[in-house]
């Protein structure tokens, strides 16, 4: 276990801001930061960071919590192996105490895979640096590529001996099982015997954004061999090969520093990239681009350029990937090398400067791009040039932004000597079969949340309506979940003084008075049936009142810190908005307006209000057992419901109008 002190250094040096701009590219906003959300695919960001409170809340996915359960959710961590990531970013000694059987039993499968892969990194590099076969083979073919010390060391290169099972058994000495090296994918298991994956090659880690290892891709060196060239690990728990990108981990901070990314192919474009100076570059490693490789770049920048080595098979290959990335609404940049070269040979040939020349005066539009590859190919053949039409009408189709697709028609159609309007009429028929109902109900949801008057629906859409300040129904875990959020905001303000004694009922002396938190804690404790029901929200309700009783004060930072990732990450939630009620509804045209409530009105009325809820349940409940009980018990409920029914009627009064609680 981490000792608590260490704990809160932790906390006190992690800046939100730097943990999560690791990860997310974030531009200001007032006084928070918004980027595009690393948990969920969006477009447009709903990500915010607030760094005064060291918070971050997505309002798509409903993300939200402390650098710590940042780091837990996005790296997959337990809290013990987030707070040792931070500790390391921020260079804190961690001593831990021995954790119990208990504690060392709940270290999960994923983490195990991790440290067995971290063990597996260290051990390959070792080998590269110290071993006699590792220096001879190894080594000296990282050497003769032209990499130097400080390079492999970066990229942590590494060598696994060529033998059936070295390091199967060295790692099964050091106390790892088995059944993790053959998950991990380090180990392979056939007919009862256990071999080793990697062997007689050299070792290219691959990291998460993060930096932890999480598999390795490995090269043959011997010409003789029948194997493959190259060979990756395989899927795991830990390792998704289309949700990871080659060298990501030291490209992002370049990236989002020169605001474009080079995509390359191979690790060894990257390494000689790097030790070249160009470090905004990572590798889809011999894979066609998917989906979650593009909303990983789009992280840091939207600007993307392929470099490409002249292979024209290669190229055609890739061709729908690029139609991917156009699709997620990013500039897209083609440059192809001269013949002989790839941006390994170009990087060591040129170095960065002449190399960075070379992409600046040779980076064409991909459209374009496209156009000239495709029209080499028809050679005067009218069919096959109206395939290329085809062809390019869908690519400029997926691009979402209407001035964009504008701009490549016209382009398109000089260089295919078209009418621009034949090819503007093919785009619309395009989006109208692909996206025509999509985009109809979008326009929908965006004029149905305006707050202007409703609209009636089209035929083929019938949402109902919503407006921006609509919320959830009134239900009891709405208002546990408001009564928290005013705790931890508003518990430590003072609601009623000796002044307030006609208002409140109460009777108070001339310097006595009640703070927001005694009052809540008083009502809901005196009222048995109001005890919170979420198993969360009851949790967090008795700590607060423990920490209460305890101090007399409520500390928002002690529940925003907080070691429980799910009390964290609701702190911080409840943080985000600091209004009593989060929705009213005012009279007039029905529209709810976000006002603030003042601790006078607001407290008592959200009481009551939850009270009147309660009672409510208890009249169904009533009204279900006298639809089942026994003569000799009716007349007792039925006393009983004609008790609830008064309280149910004065409670209303009390607060004639209507609260939306979220």
């Amino acid at each position: 276990m981490i000792p608590a002190s260490t704990v809160e250094r932790i906390f006190e040096a992690a800046n939100i801001l730097e943990v999560v701009g690791e990860f997310v590219h974030l531009r200001r906003r007032g006084i928070n930061y918004i980027g595009l959300c690393p948990f969920h695919q969006e477009k447009t960001p709903s990500f915010n960071v607030n760094p005064a409170r060291g918070i971050y809340k997505c309002f798509g996915c409903g993300k939200g919590g402390n650098s710590v359960n940042f780091i837990m959710e996005h790296e997959q961590m337990g809290y013990p192996e987030a707070l040792k990531y931070l500790a390391r970013k921020y260079n804190i000694a961690v001593e831990e105490e021995q954790p119990s059987p208990e504690q060392a039993l709940e270290q999960t499968q994923r983490e195990s895979l991790l440290v067995a892969v971290g063990f597996a990194q260290k051990h390959f590099e070792q080998l590269l640096h110290e071993h006699d076969e590792g220096r001879a083979v190894g080594l000296s073919y990282f050497v003769e590529r032209g990499f130097s010390a400080e390079t492999i060391r970066k990229f942590q290169l590494g060598y696994a001996l060529d033998g059936y099972d070295k390091f199967t058994t060295h790692a099964l000495s050091q106390g790892y099982q088995l059944e993790v090296l053959e998950k991990a994918g380090l180990t392979q298991v056939k007919e009862g015997r256990s071999y080793d994956r990697f062997r007689g090659r050299v070792i290219f880690p691959i990291h998460s954004v993060a930096g932890r290892t999480i598999a390795f891709g490995a090269r043959v060196l011997s010409r003789e061999a029948k194997a493959a060239k190259y060979l990756n690990s395989p899927e795991s728990d830990i390792y998704h090969k289309s949700q990871v990108l080659y060298g990501v981990h030291l490209a992002k901070r370049g990236i989002m520093q020169h605001e474009k990314c080079f995509m390359v192919e191979g690790y060894t474009d990257v390494i000689s990239m790097h030790q070249a100076g160009i470090e905004n570059v990572v590798a889809s490693s011999g894979t066609s681009l998917t989906t979650q490789q593009i909303a990983l770049v789009k992280r840091f920048t939207p600007n993307i350029t392929m470099l490409y080595d002249g292979d024209a098979a290669g190229i055609k290959a890739s061709l729908r990937g690029i139609d991917l990335v156009l699709e997620q609404g990013m500039n897209v940049r083609v440059v192809l090398l001269p013949d002989g070269h790839d941006p390994d040979s170009m990087a060591r040939d040129l170095g960065a400067a002449a190399f960075l020349d070379y992409v600046r005066d040779n980076e064409q539009d991909f459209v374009k791009f496209k156009t000239r590859l495709l029209i080499d190919e028809t050679q005067g053949d009218p069919i096959t040039k109206a395939r290329l039409v085809g062809d390019l009408v869908r690519t400029v189709a997926i691009i979402p932004d209407a001035v964009t697709r504008s701009i490549y028609l016209k382009e398109c159609a000089e260089m295919l000597e078209l009418g621009e309007e034949m090819l503007h009429e093919q785009v619309r028929q395009i989006r109208h079969k692909q996206y025509g109902e999509t985009v109809k109900k979008e326009q929908w949801r965006r004029s149905a949340n305006e707050a202007s008057a409703p609209r009636q629906a089209p035929p083929e859409a019938t949402p109902t309506r919503q407006t921006p300040a609509e919320e959830p129904p009134q239900t009891r875990d709405g208002f546990e979940k408001e009564l928290l959020r005013v705790l931890l905001c508003h518990g430590n303000q003072t609601l009623y003084n000796h002044h307030d004694n006609p208002q409140s009922g109460l009777e108070l002396a001339q310097d006595e008075t009640v703070s927001v938190a005694e009052f809540i804690f008083g009502f809901i404790e005196a009222e048995s049936e109001m005890k919170f029901r979420n198993a969360l929200y009851a949790q967090v309700f008795g700590m607060m009142l423990e920490h209460y009783e305890r101090n007399a004060a409520l500390a928002e930072e002690g529940f925003v810190q907080h070691p429980d990732p799910r009390v964290s990450a609701l702190a911080s939630d409840l943080v985000q908005d600091r209004y009593f009620f989060s929705k009213i509804w005012t009279k007039g045209d029905g529209m709810a307006n976000l006002v603030k409530i003042e601790p006078k009105e607001g407290v008592p009325k959200i009481l009551n209000r939850y009270k009147h809820l309660v009672v409510l349940e208890l009249i169904a409940k009533v009204q279900s057992e006298l639809r089942q009980a026994p003569p000799e018990r009716q007349e007792e409920l039925l006393r009983r419901y004609m008790q609830l029914k008064e309280v149910s009627m004065y409670l209303a009064k009390l607060h004639g109008d209507r609260a939306v609680i979220r």
